[in-house]
C-alpha cells in the first residue's frame, strides 16, 4: 500500500502537523488539492515545492524539463489534443516504451489512452507543474503559433472579447495549461469578434488537404474571410473545444458545444458544432447576438393588411398560428416578436424550443433534449397541466406534437409553431398529410406565415439596374411595366464589404383561416385552390411581396428571382 502524501511531506519535514491538518480540513470544504490547500496555508510557497514527495507517493522519479531539449519526432507521439488536457508530454521512447512526463499525479489515468494510441508500453515520470506547461506550450502551442503565424498575428490585436463562462473540470489537473497566454487565443479571439462586428450569423472554420479556411455567413450567403496554415488545425480547434467545454481528445465523434461571449456591453452565445471531416474537424458555430434581436413587429416587412391579420390572430383567445419557411428564414425571430406582444404580467407563456435561441424575461422556455425524452411532445403534454394561455412549440416534426399542439388549439390555448413547407397553402396540406383531420385543422388554425429573407441593396452603393429581358421573363414583368420601375443594385463598397448587399428584410405569405378557406381545407382541396382563393381575398403570397420590395428600391431583381423561384 502506498504511503500517503501527508506522511511522506510530515517524514521530510516540509509541512507541520497543524499545517497538514489545516490543509486537510480545506481539502474537504473547497474540493482542491492537498498541495494547492498547503499553498493557501502558506505551507509551501507553490505546489512545484513538493513534487519530489508526489513523486514518490506514486512511486516515480523525478526529471528536469528545462534542461532537456525533446526531438520532435517524440513531441509528435502524442497528439497536441491531449497534451494540452492531460498534462503530458513524452519525452523518451525505447522499443515498446514511451517515457512520458507529467506534473499532476491526478493525471496517471491517462497512462491508458496514451497506450491505447500508441499501442507502447507507457513509463510516467514528474517534473515541476511550471516546467511541464512551459514545455508544452513550447513543442505543441507555441511551434504551431509561432512558425508562419507571426505574419498573420502582426496585425491581430487583443479585442476586448471575453469568455463569460470557460468551463473546466477539476479532475483534468488544469487541462487548458493557460492557453489564454498563447498567441494562438489572440487570432480565435478575433476569429469570433469580427464576425460578430460584422453581424454575421454563422463562423465555419473548414480544414481541407493544405489549409484551413474561415468563412462567415453574412445577409445569408457565405463569404470568405480568410485562410490558416494547415498545421494550426488542431491548435484552433482545440481552442475551441476547450472554450465549448467539449473533449479535445475525441476527435473521431461529432460534437456539440456552446460557447457564452461578451464582446464589449455584448453578451453572446455561440451554439458550436464540431465535425470529423477526412482531413480534420470542420467547426460551425451560430452567433445569438441578443442584441439584434428585432422584436417591433412595425418593422419586420409585414405589409399593412399582413401586419392586421397577424395582430388579429395574436390577439385571438385560442387557436394556431404558424409559420413556415426553410432554415434560416426568420421563422424564430417572427415567433419571439410575437410572443413579446403579447407577453403581460397577466400571462402564462411556455415555449418548447430547440434550442432556446435567445432568453425572453417573462416567458418560462424549455429546452427540449430528446435523449432523455423531453421531447417536444413530451414538453406539449406538461404544458398542458402548467395552467398555460400561450404555448410556443419550436416545429411540429410529427403527428404527436401536431395531434397535441391541435387539442390545445381546441380547448382554450393559443399556440404557435413551426412547419417546413414551401408556402402558406402547403402548411395546410402538410398537416393534413401528417394524420390530422381536415375538420380539426379548420376549425383549430387561426393563420399561416410563409416568410424567406431577402437582401436588402447596400444604401451607401447604391446604383440603378437594368434586369436583362431573361431577368424580366422569370420575374413576370413586362418590357413596358419595366420602363415604369426603377431598379437598384449595389455597386460594391467598404461598407457593404464590396457585396453591394446590407441587411436583410422578410417577405410574407399571411394567409388568415376565413370563413371560404375554412371550406376549402374541409373539402381538402389543393394548395393551388387555396393560393387562389386566398389571392382573391387580398393576400399577397411571396413573389408578390418580394416584387412590392423590387419597385421600392429595397432589394434587387436577383434576389427576388433566387428567393422566389416558381
Amino acid at each position: 500500500m502506498s504511503e500517503k502524501l501527508g506522511e511522506i511531506l510530515l517524514r521530510d519535514g516540509v509541512v507541520t502537523q497543524d499545517q497538514l491538518q489545516s490543509a486537510l480540513r480545506g481539502q474537504v470544504e473547497n474540493g482542491r488539492s492537498l498541495g494547492e490547500n498547503l499553498v493557501g496555508v502558506g505551507a509551501i510557497a507553490s505546489v512545484d515545492d513538493i513534487v519530489w514527495q508526489l513523486a514518490a507517493q506514486i512511486n516515480t522519479q523525478v526529471v528536469n524539463l528545462s534542461e532537456m531539449e525533446l526531438p520532435a519526432t517524440i513531441v509528435s507521439l502524442i497528439p497536441e489534443e491531449m497534451a494540452i488536457k492531460y498534462g503530458v508530454i513524452p519525452v523518451q521512447k525505447e522499443e515498446r516504451i514511451i517515457h512520458v512526463v507529467i506534473g499532476d499525479p491526478k493525471n496517471v489515468f491517462v497512462v491508458d489512452a496514451i497506450k491505447f494510441l500508441t499501442g507502447c508500453n507507457v513509463r510516467v515520470w514528474m517534473a515541476p507543474e511550471s516546467q511541464v506547461k512551459k514545455a508544452i506550450e513550447k513543442y505543441y502551442i507555441h511551434s504551431t503559433a509561432t512558425t508562419g503565424f507571426d505574419g498573420i498575428l502582426q496585425d491581430v490585436e487583443d479585442s476586448n472579447l471575453e469568455i463569460v463562462q470557460e468551463n473546466k473540470d477539476d479532475d483534468e489537473g488544469g487541462a487548458d495549461y493557460n492557453v489564454m497566454e498563447a498567441p494562438l487565443v489572440r487570432l480565435v479571439n478575433k476569429v469570433l469578434s469580427d464576425a460578430v462586428k460584422i453581424r454575421a450569423s454563422d463562423i465555419h472554420i473548414e480544414t481541407y488537404e493544405k489549409t484551413v479556411r474561415v468563412r462567415y455567413r453574412l445577409d445569408g450567403t457565405l463569404i470568405e474571410q480568410t485562410t490558416l496554415p494547415y498545421k494550426l488545425k488542431g491548435a484552433v480547434v482545440s481552442r475551441l473545444k476547450i472554450m465549448a467545454n467539449l473533449d479535445i481528445a475525441e476527435r473521431r465523434l461529432p460534437q456539440d458545444g456552446r460557447i457564452k461571449l461578451a464582446l464589449g456591453m455584448k453578451k453572446i452565445d455561440l451554439r458550436v458544432s464540431v465535425l470529423p471531416t477526412i482531413y480534420g474537424e470542420k467547426v460551425v458555430m451560430r452567433i445569438l447576438d441578443q442584441s439584434n434581436l428585432n422584436l417591433d413587429m412595425s418593422k419586420m416587412g409585414f405589409s399593412e393588411k399582413s401586419l392586421r391579420d397577424f395582430q388579429e390572430a395574436l390577439n385571438s383567445p385560442f387557436g394556431m398560428i404558424l409559420v413556415t419557411g426553410p432554415t434560416g428564414s426568420g421563422k424564430s425571430t417572427t415567433l419571439y416578436s410575437a410572443l413579446s406582444t403579447v407577453n403581460n404580467p397577466d400571462t402564462n407563456i411556455m415555449t418548447a424550443e430547440d434550442p432556446v435561441e435567445y432568453n425572453l424575461e417573462g416567458i418560462n422556455q424549455v429546452q427540449v433534449n430528446s435523449d432523455i425524452g423531453l421531447t417536444f411532445a413530451a414538453a406539449l403534454k406538461s404544458f398542458l397541466r402548467q395552467d398555460p394561455d400561450i404555448i410556443m412549440v419550436g416545429e411540429i416534426r410529427d403527428l404527436e406534437t401536431a395531434q397535441i399542439a391541435t387539442k390545445a388549439a381546441l380547448t382554450g390555448h393559443l399556440v404557435l409553431s413551426t412547419l417546413h413547407t414551401n408556402d402558406a397553402p402547403s402548411t395546410i396540406t402538410r398537416m393534413a398529410d401528417m394524420g390530422i383531420e381536415p375538420f380539426l385543422i379548420a376549425t383549430s388554425l387561426r393563420l399561416v406565415i410563409a416568410q424567406r429573407l431577402v437582401r436588402k441593396v447596400c444604401k451607401e452603393c447604391k446604383a440603378e439596374d437594368h434586369p436583362s429581358s431573361e431577368e424580366l421573363r422569370l420575374l413576370e414583368i413586362s418590357e413596358a411595366e419595366a420602363k415604369t420601375i426603377t431598379f437598384y443594385k449595389g455597386a460594391g463598397c467598404t461598407v457593404c464589404g464590396g457585396t453591394g448587399f446590407k441587411g436583410r428584410v422578410a417577405i410574407h405569405q399571411v394567409l388568415p383561416v376565413t370563413d371560404a378557406i375554412r371550406k376549402l381545407i374541409v373539402d381538402r382541396a389543393t394548395p393551388d385552390e387555396i393560393e387562389k382563393v386566398s389571392i382573391a381575398e387580398g393576400v399577397l403570397n411571396l413573389r408578390m411581396n418580394a416584387l412590392e420590395k423590387l419597385k421600392a428600391g429595397i432589394t434587387t431583381a436577383q434576389e427576388v428571382i433566387k428567393t422566389t423561384k416558381i
